[in-house]
């Protein structure tokens, strides 16, 4: 599983994907930017990559990487500004993330986007989803 570092301790490698749904994000300066709806991860590996996050009452789901992000308590902080995850694509949720899709939000946030050797292969299923 995805390596989620909590501020000031050690690694956990045991997170449950499905038990970051519901649990508030922050941003980089600890403003509220919503609740997380889903977590997608990458179909080869299982590693969670991305976790949705709805931005209000009546607002859209802004996708968030969970690599760098880190767990903080019972909270995930997310190293960005609130302004620029607001303004990530937005593919809808429920349905696979597409390599494209992926790589637009990559570049979006500014992250490494060296692809790997398998890069064909079927990105951000749900978990929970069996396939």
């Amino acid at each position: 599983m995805r390596q989620l570092r909590p501020f000031g301790g050690t690694v956990q490698t045991d997170i449950d994907p499905r038990s970051l749904i519901g649990r508030k994000a922050f941003d980089r300066n600890g403003a509220k930017i919503g609740t997380i709806d889903e977590v997608y991860l990458d179909d080869a590996t299982g590693v969670p990559e991305w976790a949705a996050v709805r931005t209000g009452l009546f607002s859209r789901d802004a996708f968030v990487p969970l690599e760098p992000s880190e767990m903080v308590g019972e909270t995930l902080r997310v190293p960005f500004e609130r302004s620029l995850i607001k303004d990530a694509p937005d593919f809808g949720v429920g349905r696979h993330l597409s390599p494209e899709q992926e790589l637009q939000l990559y570049h979006h946030y500014g992250l490494d986007t060296t692809l790997p050797s398998d890069f064909h292969r079927d990105f951000g299923h749900l978990a929970g989803d069996e396939g």
